[in-house]
């Protein structure tokens, strides 16, 4: 789909809800911006914030080791049911968002979560993926150098045979969560609330580079880019799907590509 440049610097205004005026509703609508922040990633944030700040004052972001699906349990049956719940999590969350744009009175269609449509949300994703993927792994290389990030460990390289599907489910679950809520929700959100698009993608971007802070400073300000070009798209477009195939094919590629290269990736850590 062409896009004239002028709507990348000025998002068109066809698609965008009103704003609410009436008093009871904007209190409504803030109430439970507030309400899915502390369920969702506005406390991951708080907690990522802390633990960034304990790991620089006990052994320095740079020297710290985090691991983004460490194992559960020690017992194969429990930790697979507890990855499990936590994959199922991810996919509520993207739910509650999609139900609550919903349930107040916007159809799904008119806020980017129409029926996917593979033929024209695939190939958009995949050059997002690319297009963030890609500068993504020297971002990382260049803040652990400078002792910015931690060490990265997207996925264990031994353990059970579920593990493959698991990453797998897990990395589309994350997909979808942080683009519909991140996105489409608290954009359309804090649009009705009279917040201009740039003033509205700036708060999802930098939202999205807090709850990642827990990795280091280099991750924080990688996906705060991330958002803005993810954001941008999302208002120019008004499609989410292209989100989540960017972003799942990129958590893919980390989790499933590390565990089978990981001997050829000492340059992440």
């Amino acid at each position: 789909m062409r896009v004239p440049v002028a709507a990348w610097l000025r998002p068109p205004a066809d698609h965008v809800p009103g704003t609410v005026t009436d008093p009871r509703e904007r209190r409504a609508l803030i109430l439970e911006l507030c309400i899915v922040g502390v369920l969702t990633f506005g406390f991951s944030a708080v907690s990522a914030i802390l633990s960034l700040i304990e790991l620089q004052v006990s052994v320095g972001v740079g020297n710290a080791t985090v691991a983004l699906n460490p194992s559960r349990s020690d017992v194969s049956a429990i930790d697979l049911i507890r990855q499990l719940m936590s994959a199922v999590r991810l996919y509520a969350i993207a739910g509650l968002g999609a139900y609550l744009l919903w349930r107040g009175g916007l159809r799904l269609s008119s806020v980017g979560l129409g029926r996917l449509r593979p033929r024209t949300d695939v190939p958009p994703g995949l050059f997002l993926a690319a297009l963030i993927g890609l500068p993504g792994l020297a971002l990382v290389a260049v803040a652990r150098a400078l002792g910015m990030n931690a060490h990265l460990v997207p996925s264990e390289t031994e353990g059970a045979w579920w593990r493959w599907p698991l990453y797998i489910l897990v990395a589309v679950g994350n997909a979808a969560a942080e683009e519909i809520v991140v996105v489409a929700y608290f954009i359309t959100r804090l649009r009705q609330l009279g917040l201009s698009a740039n003033a509205a993608l700036l708060s999802s971007a930098v939202l999205r580079g807090g709850y990642h802070l827990y990795q280091g400073v280099g991750a924080g300000l990688g996906n705060i880019v991330m958002g803005l070009v993810f954001g941008r798209y999302y208002q120019v477009t008004n499609r989410v799907w292209p989100l989540v195939v960017a972003h799942a094919v990129i958590d893919v590629v980390a989790f499933v590509g590390y565990a089978l290269l990981h001997r050829h990736l000492s340059w992440v850590g």
